[in-house]
């Protein structure tokens, strides 16, 4: 790269909500670069790759969720858009998504959550123990019911990662491997950033979307960027043997004790079973309990996974923000946008980000259905934020 260059968009990070603000800037016209180290424990390269905001839906995130629902209904049209810059396949699955409930009391909250998404308008069909076995032949006996979200979908994170970046190539994005170390700030505007080598990359504009690593660029303004907490996750790959039958053929939610637990399959016979939620700062070890935990709820639902065969181990950072929504562009700096606090559901909200990102660059607004995501507006302290799920 020329760093005597002046592009219209500078995008720190190259995990998915940089990517896909990065094609969708420069599907648009803008000459765009994006800077990116590779961050050990990294969200996109780790996570599993639901669409399940059926599935999902808690008490309390409503808005939230109706964002996610957004953004699901925009994946056909995404993995279409992505196709037409680019022939890699994100592994788009479309199967729907089981959730189940080891014992009753399980089976109560997830009962529970029915108004919710009847009030979001989710379609979910109530289901016995034996209906949930006949959709999933290896479900234990002693699984007593759940609900079958035909709209929660999954994606493969990593394919659509390679997707992604391969689409923003062919629309000229520059990539520059390196770490921006400080952002350069001049009164009450952006001019560029400084990388870790020395050099100093000027833009029209700056967006940060680094995960949870956004809060320690140096060079801001305090209260510019809120603090982003990391939130771990461990999780296994699995494989299942070649002439083996499916260990399931759609994702599994389940709840174990009241323990959250799912399964999501790949095309290539492997299958992701996740995954903690740790709160331990920047912490990456693959623990033995957190492993423990996986393998002992799953085989609970499915006796049949100590036959499968561990592929990879995975420990991931969520970026949590102080009330766990995302963070969304202007800030109070000229020039100086946020796309950040995805926390969960940075896979399900990638093609809503992305929008909500093209019109923010380009007009300097965010579109009325986001304008709760602001990256300016109030946020909790953190000490008030405590004890959010």
């Amino acid at each position: 790269m020329d760093l005597r260059s002046f592009p219209d968009v500078l995008v720190v990070g190259g995990g998915l909500i940089g990517l896909v603000t990065a094609w969708r800037a420069a599907r648009l016209g803008m000459r765009v670069t994006v800077v990116a180290a590779d961050e050990s424990g990294a969200a996109s390269g780790v996570a599993a790759g639901m669409l399940t905001p059926a599935t999902e839906a808690v008490f309390g995130e409503e808005s939230l969720m109706r964002f996610g629902l957004r953004s699901l209904s925009r994946y056909p049209d995404f993995v279409a858009d992505l196709a037409e810059d680019t022939g890699v396949d994100p592994g788009y699955r479309t199967k729907g998504t089981l959730q189940v409930a080891f014992d009753p009391d399980d089976l109560a909250v997830l009962s529970e959550l029915e108004k919710l998404r009847a009030d979001l308008g989710i379609r979910t069909e109530r289901l016995t123990s034996r209906e949930c076995r006949r959709l999933e032949p290896m479900l234990a006996p002693s699984v007593r019911g759940g609900f079958l979200a035909p709209d929660d979908h999954s994606v493969d994170p990593r394919r659509l990662a390679s997707a992604l970046r391969s689409a923003a190539a062919a629309r000229g994005v520059v990539f520059v491997p390196d770490r921006v170390v400080r952002v350069v700030v001049e009164g009450d505007s952006v001019r560029g950033v400084v990388l870790d080598r020395g050099d100093v990359v000027e833009a029209g504009q700056v967006v940060l979307a680094a995960g949870v690593w956004t809060s320690l660029i140096d060079g801001l303004p305090d209260g510019v960027v809120p603090p982003l907490r990391p939130v771990k996750g461990q999780l296994l790959r699995l494989r299942v043997p070649t002439g083996v039958e499916p260990i399931v053929t759609r994702t599994v939610r389940g709840l174990v004790r009241g323990f959250p637990v799912y399964l999501v399959p790949r095309t290539d016979s492997e299958v992701v079973l996740g995954a903690t939620q740790e709160e331990m700062g920047f912490d990456t070890r693959l623990t033995v309990g957190g492993v423990w935990e996986l393998l002992r709820d799953a085989r609970e639902l499915l006796p049949g996974i100590t036959e499968l065969a561990i592929h990879e181990t995975c420990v991931g950072l969520r970026p949590g923000s102080p009330d766990n929504e995302p963070l969304l562009g202007p800030t109070r700096l000229r020039g100086l946008h946020l796309a950040v606090g995805h926390f969960r559901h940075g896979v399900l909200f990638t093609p809503a980000t992305g929008d909500v990102m093209a019109e923010a660059l380009s007009t300097g607004r965010l579109p009325e259905y986001a304008s709760h995501l602001a990256a300016d507006r109030p946020l909790p302290t953190p000490s008030s934020s405590e004890g959010i799920e």
